[in-house]
């Protein structure tokens, strides 16, 4: 292992006033994670966490990230943080996540998590998935499940409530706007502007913000396309990403998962992360910019087309042949456009049947963009049939 560990940055967690680590250490993809049963910890994953969570603690990241719904991540970080590494409880915050309907079941749950973890707080609890007009009205309904969460922070077993989202941006405001959380998990990276907005209200309100997935969902950048590498020169794409994302100053912590963290070596780089970004930053960000001059159609995104009756996310499809088109991102493509999902709100979305294409409305399109070609386009090159994903 280097001897040279790089210097971490820490900003204030909005209102929370917790000064946290730029990083934070992600547990979704830990060995043998999702197998039944969850609290059944095999000693590959074991040893993978605990050997994870040194690695972190001593590049300078004091912010570690769960959630009920992440497999056995709950059980293993209870294991390690407690009883392999017995770290002091003060000496690192910890954040989780989960999402009942009623107050009663919330209750129910937070009080598993509390045991599961092996704490008698949460840090930051954040009501996982927020991402549907309908939900944000359950949840955030009096004497719901968001109401209890607060009442669970005034007995001091939640220090702060927060909420996570993959929700459209004006799902997103609006939950922000219910003044009644103290910071937002949300998706913003350079290959996924769309939700500044919600940052920038969110900023408003000191509110924390905290991003989700910047390297995985925000292009598989641990695996990048060459023609990436060389844009981002001398950047690593993750440390690009990184800096661009911490260069809203009302960005305060990106998490970072395996495979990512398995050495942590691109945290070397990262730093110093100013905002507003440098000029050596900004001149990445117009290469990058300009590559979408190579196609006649890259820089329409289709959220005029949002909830269109063919189900089909059309501003997804768009964003991913645009990645294909000017980056080379065939990689990061075929991973992210074989995930939709026609009845899930974490990535909704149907598949370009003919029958499904016949149900788009073009009439919201602008005339100059095929929309029907390039759906089916990048149909063609992105889709692979469940039994062959190769």
């Amino acid at each position: 292992m280097s001897l040279y560990k790089p210097k971490m940055e820490y900003r204030r967690f909005g209102k929370t006033e917790k000064k946290v680590s730029v990083i934070t250490l992600g547990g979704m993809r830990y060995k043998h994670g999702w197998t039944d049963p969850r609290h059944e910890i095999p000693d590959e994953t074991l040893q993978q966490c605990r050997d994870t969570v040194q690695e972190a603690l001593a590049s300078g990241i004091n912010l570690i990230e769960t959630a009920y719904g992440y497999g056995k991540s709950e059980t293993v970080y209870g294991m390690v943080l407690n009883d392999e590494l017995k770290l002091k409880r003060d000496s690192y915050f910890l954040m989780t996540k989960g999402a009942k309907m009623t107050a009663a079941e919330m209750r129910e749950l937070v009080m598993e998590q509390l045991k599961t973890l092996k704490t008698d707080y949460f840090d930051f609890y954040a009501w996982h998935g927020i991402n549907t007009m309908d939900i944000l009205e359950t949840a955030c309904a009096p004497g719901g499940p968001v109401e209890e969460l607060l009442k669970m922070k005034d007995e001091g077993l939640i220090r702060h409530v927060g909420f996570s989202t993959h929700a459209p941006l004006e799902v997103i405001i609006k939950a922000i706007e219910t003044d009644l959380f103290e910071f937002v998990n949300l998706h913003y990276y350079y290959f996924f502007q769309r939700n500044k907005g919600a940052i920038d209200l969110a900023q408003t309100k000191d509110m924390g913000v905290f991003i989700i997935s910047p390297n995985d969902k925000g292009g598989k950048l641990g695996s990048p396309s060459q023609k990436l590498k060389e844009l981002t020169a001398p950047l690593h794409p993750v440390q690009f990403n990184a800096r661009f994302c911490l260069g809203h100053s009302g960005v305060h912590t990106l998490t970072f998962g395996l495979p990512v963290t398995s050495g942590f070596d691109t945290l070397d780089g990262i730093f110093p992360a100013p905002s507003p970004m440098t000029e050596e930053l900004q001149r990445i960000k117009l290469k990058l910019d300009e590559q979408r001059l190579l196609d006649p159609y890259a820089h329409y995104e289709g959220y005029d087309m949002l909830n269109d009756p063919s189900g089909i996310n059309i501003p997804e499809v768009l964003r991913f042949r645009m990645m294909v088109k000017c980056y080379d991102m065939t990689e990061f493509g075929i991973y992210r456009y074989n995930m939709f999902q026609e009845k899930d709100h974490w990535f909704p979305g149907v598949f370009p049947t003919e029958e499904n294409m016949k149900k788009i409305d073009t009439s919201r399109c602008p005339a100059h963009i095929p929309v029907v070609d390039l759906i089916r386009e990048t149909h063609n090159e992105l889709y692979r049939p469940k039994d062959n994903k190769s």
